[in-house]
Formats: structure tokens, sequence, C-alpha cells
């Protein structure tokens, strides 16, 4: 084997244990979330933020029909107070 073949089987062999070791680490805020919490705690936590966004929207939902259930000429005027 020449010198050559050596040092490019080396540089593939520790390009290999690179993509293993990233394969492993966390990638960023999620991964370091995937380390510290298990996934039956993530499954909780998961529905209890979709349980929150569906209370967000049945909160619009309500406004948004009481908006619409009321007459357009019937929204509050503004008034001019005249001051001495």
């Amino acid at each position: 084997m020449t010198d050559l073949e050596e040092r490019l089987e080396a540089i593939e062999d520790r390009l290999a244990a690179m993509e293993t070791r990233e394969a492993r680490a966390p990638k960023g805020l999620v991964g370091a979330w995937r380390e510290v919490f298990p996934p039956q705690v993530r499954a909780h936590m998961r529905a209890a933020r979709k349980e929150q966004l569906l209370a967000a929207r049945a909160f619009i939902d309500h406004w948004i029909d009481r908006m619409e259930a009321r007459p357009a000429d019937d929204l509050p005027r503004r008034e001019s107070i005249e001051l001495e």
C-alpha cells in the first residue's frame, strides 16, 4: 500500500468516527431536550402544548363569533367632548 492510500484510509476512518459521534451527539436544544426527558414525558408535554393551543383557539373563536354576531352599526362611536 502506498503512503497516499494509507493516508486516505486513515482519513476515511477518522471521518467515519466523526460521523458516528455526530449521530450520537444531541443536536442543539432539541437534542438536549431528548437527552433530558424520556419519551413518555415528552409525549405528555406535547399533549399539554396541544391543549394550550386548542384553548387559545377556542378563546379567539369565541371573540370572533361575538364580533360577527354584533351588527356593524351597533359599534361604539367616538364622541367629542369640548372642555371650557
